[in-house]
């Protein structure tokens, strides 16, 4: 089974913000698979999918981004999931808005979820989905603005690329990553 997080803070004064990209394209695999996210598990919301012929669990930690890697963690424990059976969904204010880039592996890139993670399972040799948030203009506060939400022509780019993430991880899922990094990033 292939374990499939996206990360995001639970919570209706969250829901609209940056920093939920990872919960949005969880949610649209679920919608893709008749599913939604909601069993409670490991202090995160869950449910068991079936994309392209591959068993997965999406997952939306309500640790708070900050936290993400207790979940993770669990959930690897209670599912004997390897950390190469990971994909993680996450915003990155370092791409432009709207664009996504898969990654075999990597750092955290500033990305506290993905600190989190990466300190509580021992690695950083998992799977990653960045989706962009970064404005064309300088950023002042940077906790304001990914806990901020986006405007109007931002969010009609946003939604696009949330169906071309979603893709990219049927993609990996049923050829692999290297296909979905070469199609998608």
């Amino acid at each position: 089974m292939f374990l499939i997080v996206g990360l995001g803070n639970p919570g209706e004064k969250y829901e609209r913000t940056r920093h939920n990209c990872g919960f949005w394209v969880v949610d649209e695999l679920a919608r893709r698979s008749g599913r939604e996210v909601r069993t409670p598990e490991c202090q995160s919301h869950s449910t068991k999918a079936n994309i392209r012929g591959i068993e997965a669990l999406l997952v939306k930690p309500q640790t708070f981004m900050n936290l993400s890697g207790v979940a993770v963690k669990a959930l690897m424990k209670k599912h004997d999931i390897k950390a190469d059976d990971i994909l993680i969904i996450s915003d990155d204010v370092a791409l432009p808005v709207g664009k996504i880039r898969v990654r075999r592996e990597g750092s955290a890139g500033g990305q506290n979820g993905l600190k989190s993670i990466i300190k509580e399972i021992g690695t950083s040799q998992f799977a990653r989905l960045r989706v962009g948030i970064a404005p064309d203009h300088p950023i002042s506060n940077l906790s304001d603005f990914v806990l901020g939400e986006f405007s109007k022509s931002e969010h009609v780019v946003l939604n696009e690329a949330i169906i071309v993430a979603a893709d990219a991880v049927e993609v990996l899922l049923q050829n692999g990553i290297a296909e979905a990094m070469s199609k998608y990033n």
